[in-house]
């Protein structure tokens, strides 16, 4: 049962409510179509060589059960926290899955909009979930007056999916209070430069639970492997939760080698990489604001969240220009204007950009936007 928070401002969900398991990957499985994948957020040219030859070494000891001892202590070395606050996990997805079938919580709350799969997870496990809806008008940010005082459990990403908003780690610091759980996503975090905002590090937080995943910047998603980091009691309720050896030998190794220092430093390049990217991206997307196009944010995140109008056309009208974009309306909070784009390289982004531009000449919508006619289809892949 979908349970609205009273304080929440109204935002309007498609009828049944938004399919909660459609995910990036959805929108590129079709392996007869060749497209641009900008629906995903894994990031491109990954794994690195050298990650993928140190776990090819691991496949020599595939006869011996998984030990997690060595990556849980790289990964609490790296926050800086004790060993008994981190637990490794099949990625984050199984983090909510644990977390929603573990904690005893009567009344949780998922900030929207937001990944999907904690709010799915806690269905599953029998919970009535209440949202909070943040909106566009606000930028996205979290106000922490707006989650109801009793609620014993929040979620909130950060930086969010797929608003590409990183809240200040003080306003999510004023949601956390004795008698609360407090799980912040912070699957994208390594990709913003120097961390910023991030709270995993933080032991003076009651009842925070942050989550971590390996699988974006390092392209992992195959492998699943990710993080919690939390207070002690409750990583060990989380992994009475687990089955036995839930995170395989090569994922371990995984681990062990992106929280290294060579890791470490890789991802913080990558990040202000990144960072650069997606500044060209969002100023090709400015650029093209007479046909009703606008960005969220300030976006901090490897994505971009891109409001247009009839997006729903627009969307499939760049797979037939060989583009895959996340759509957005399966996110609770975001109506059918909206798309989730994947930071890429700059010629990605120009090639991109301006098949999105012959797209909207062409849209009845673009035509009424900025008075101009409707163009043929084959303008799909004209110029900006």
């Amino acid at each position: 049962m979908d349970v609205r928070c009273a304080a929440a401002p109204a935002t309007t969900d498609p009828v049944d409510g938004p399919d909660l398991r459609h995910h990036g990957d959805a929108e590129v499985r079709d392996e007869g179509e060749k497209l641009t994948d900008l629906a995903v957020n894994v990031r491109t040219g990954t794994p690195p060589t050298w990650l993928r030859e140190h776990i090819a070494g691991s496949l020599e000891g595939l006869a011996a059960y998984p030990d997690g001892r060595a990556a849980r202590a790289a990964v609490a070395a790296h926050h800086g926290v004790p060993v008994e606050r981190v637990l490794l996990t099949a990625g984050a997805a199984e983090a909510f899955v644990l977390l929603a079938r573990a904690l005893r919580v009567r009344r949780p709350v998922v900030v929207h909009p937001q990944f999907t799969e904690p709010e799915a997870a806690l269905e599953d496990a029998g919970h009535a979930v209440g949202r909070v809806l943040l909106r566009a008008e606000d930028g996205f940010r979290i106000d922490p007056a707006l989650v109801p005082y009793d609620a014993d459990l929040v979620v909130v990403g950060n930086p969010t999916n797929p608003t590409s908003v990183l809240h200040p780690a003080d306003a999510l610091t004023r949601l956390a209070r004795p008698g609360r759980f407090l799980v912040v996503d912070e699957a994208f975090m390594d990709a913003v430069p120097g961390e910023r905002e991030s709270l995993a590090g933080r032991t003076d937080v009651p009842g925070l639970v942050v989550l971590r995943s390996l699988t974006k910047t390092w392209g992992l998603a195959g492998l699943r492997v990710g993080y919690v980091v939390a207070e002690p009691e409750v990583v060990a309720a989380l992994e009475r939760a687990q089955p036995l050896w839930p995170v395989s030998s090569p994922a371990l190794v995984a681990a062990q080698a992106c929280v290294s220092a060579r890791g470490v430093a890789e991802a913080a390049e990558a990040a202000v990489a990144v960072a650069a990217d997606r500044e060209y991206l969002v100023g090709l997307l400015r650029g093209l604001a007479s046909y009703g196009v606008s960005v969220a944010g300030p976006a901090e995140g490897p994505f971009v969240l891109v409001r247009v109008p009839d997006a729903g056309s627009v969307r499939e009208r760049l797979r037939g220009a060989g583009f895959a974009v996340r759509r957005g309306d399966t996110f609770p909070g975001l109506g059918r204007d909206w798309v989730r784009v994947a930071v890429r390289d700059r010629g990605t982004s120009d090639t991109f950009a301006a098949a999105l531009a012959g797209v909207l000449k062409s849209s009845p919508c673009g035509a009424e936007a900025t008075g101009l006619r409707p163009g043929p289809r084959s303008s799909i892949a004209g110029g900006a």
